[in-house]
Order: C-alpha cells, then sequence, then structure tokens
C-alpha cells in the first residue's frame, strides 16, 4: 500500500490500515499530543482504529511540540 503522508510517498506492506495503526507503525514512540487529518478532515482520536486508510487519502499528521 503507498500512502501520501506530510506531503512525502511511504510504502507500507499491509493491504488495509486504521489511523491507529499507521501511527503506531510511524511514530510508536509518540501517542500523545498528535492530530490526524485526512483529505482536509481532521479525525477525533476515538475513530482511529476503526478509520481505515486508502492509498488515494492525504494523510496530515501533526505532532504538539514544548517550547517558546
Amino acid at each position: 500500500m503507498e500512502l501520501k503522508i506530510n506531503n512525502q510517498i511511504k510504502q507500507f506492506t499491509a493491504d488495509a490500515l486504521s489511523i491507529q495503526a499507521l501511527i503506531d507503525l510511524e511514530i510508536p514512540q509518540k501517542q500523545n499530543g498528535i492530530a490526524v487529518a485526512i483529505n482536509s478532515n481532521v479525525i477525533p482520536r476515538s475513530l482511529w482504529d476503526q478509520h481505515t486508510l486508502s492509498e488515494t487519502d492525504e494523510i496530515l499528521i501533526i505532532s504538539a511540540t514544548q517550547g517558546g
């Protein structure tokens, strides 16, 4: 499966991925402070396990950072 994440094309061996599975693969060390938008629509964290990604999806993963 080929997905476009933050304007970069990435390959995955799975035929189907949920948003949570993608987060677990891409940034397993960071599970808090993350927002995900699919095709410009923010997906609530409560739906990450249920939302299956498609190769045509534009995925944006935003991570909160500390600093001033």
